[in-house]
């Protein structure tokens, strides 16, 4: 096995040096801190992370906690995290939570057993209470895309401008022509589904338009929750012309119904959908999609939290609010490409 010294001998350094790389516990020069890396890497060198942790009491180990793995939006927020921690000389404990609250518990519980230097996390709802323990061994929390707002907390936050993000799709729809715009967002508990609520009435009262409950729907950030939704507002007389789905997985479910129902996007409905897909420019439905900057909400997250360790007496709360852009494609193109008799029954509502 490859040993410390040997490391510090292959990158011209002490070993207390290499000790203090490894460990985070005083400042190096960022080029002796590079050096040291690639000889770590030339020779595979494997300190015994547990011996280390007793001696220096620290880790190099961050937790991710997110809630939807499969959702594409986190895999660039998890590429984010992770190339920054690397950089940074730390690795990286992923956990997802699949928006189930019981499951996110276990997995804090696991992270903290773990000792992990801090943690990033996507809360399933605001008021993550099994943040406690971290509180009280000083580990620092940073909560990303969704606030945590735990009493006596605070918890710094990377989100983007959902009221933003939300108040331009509509704006857009509005500007086409479309009146009647059903949406459905996330769950009320989360701060993006009341945001992307309030943005979307927004736009609306800007436009003279009152905002109607009856085309709201909010529910799970998943596909088969937009389905079911995207039904009931597809019943509704006079039709929707238009529908802003505020999550790529609820954009999903939402396109299954329109299949459903045999409508043509954007011929007999327009359709813009929240983040961006893999799939989005191709297709029979080139889907505008208002983008947030996933990678970069990912990279800040972990800068903020290695401030954090670096700075552990700062306690003034910290939110980092990046812009989202609408990226505009066919589903919402102007409403005179819609079908003459569609257009009749909203024109009457009108």
């Amino acid at each position: 096995m490859t040993t410390i010294q040997e490391v510090a001998k292959r990158a011209g350094v002490s070993i207390s040096t290499v000790s203090r790389v490894l460990n985070g516990t005083a400042r190096v020069n960022d080029e002796v801190k590079e050096r040291v890396y690639e000889a770590i890497q030339a020779l595979d060198y494997r300190p015994n992370r547990a011996a280390r942790l007793l001696r220096a009491n620290t880790s190099r180990i961050i937790g991710l906690l997110i809630s939807d793995l499969q959702n594409p939006f986190f895999m660039d927020i998890i590429k984010g995290v992770e190339d920054t921690a690397q950089r940074n000389g730390y690795s990286v404990i992923l956990c997802n939570s699949d928006e189930d609250a019981k499951r996110e518990q276990r997995y804090l519980e696991v992270l903290f057993d773990e000792r992990v230097a801090g943690a990033i996390i996507v809360p399933t709802h605001e008021q993550l209470e099994g943040l406690t323990r971290f509180q009280e061994h000083d580990i620092p929390v940073v909560a990303l895309d969704r606030r945590i707002t735990v009493k006596g907390m605070n918890i710094d936050a990377v989100l983007a401008d959902n009221v933003l993000g939300a108040s331009q799709a509509v704006t857009h729809l509005i500007e086409n022509g479309y009146r009647r715009i059903g949406v459905i967002t996330g769950p009320k508990s989360t701060t993006t589904g009341r945001e992307r609520l309030e943005g979307y009435r927004q736009a609306l009262r800007r436009a003279g338009i009152t905002p109607d409950p009856a085309l709201e729907r909010s529910g799970l950030y998943k596909a088969e929750a937009g389905r079911q939704l995207a039904e009931s507002l597809l019943s509704l007389d006079p039709p929707i012309d238009a529908l802003f789905a505020c999550y790529n997985m609820v954009t999903l479910g939402a396109m299954d119904a329109l299949y459903a129902h045999k409508l043509r996007v954007p011929d007999d409905i327009a359709l813009v959908g929240y983040d961006e897909m893999p799939w989005a420019s191709l297709g029979a439905i080139s889907l505008t999609t208002v983008v947030q900057p996933a990678y970069e909400m990912g990279t800040s997250a972990a800068l903020r939290l290695f401030q954090r360790l670096q700075y552990r007496g700062e306690s003034a709360r910290q939110e980092i609010m990046l812009t989202p852009t609408l990226r505009i494609r066919g589903s919402s193109q102007p409403r005179s490409s819609r079908t003459i008799d569609n257009k009749e029954k909203i024109d009457a509502k009108y």
